[in-house]
């Protein structure tokens, strides 16, 4: 794949930023706490296996990606119960 412009990877690193949100606050218990734990499960699951193929890429420059890698730790690491 060709490297992404600089709108692209704003746009990206702006999607993750909200995965990244949506998982921290769903382990807190911030969100979708009134849902079923299957439907916090696969919201988590989703979220981060976005984030795992995102960080992924190559073309990323001096972004951080310290709190990507945190929420897809906590992610892998979720049980919703």
């Amino acid at each position: 794949m060709a490297d992404r412009t600089d709108a692209e990877l704003a746009k990206d690193f702006t999607a993750m930023g909200h995965s990244i949100s949506l998982i921290t606050d769903v382990i807190a218990g911030n969100d979708m706490a009134g849902e079923l734990a299957a439907d916090r499960q696969n919201s988590v699951d989703r979220n981060t296996q976005h984030l795992e193929l995102m960080k992924a890429k190559s073309d990323w420059g001096s972004e951080s990606m310290t709190a990507t890698t945190n929420a897809i730790t906590a992610g892998n690491g979720y049980t919703a119960s």
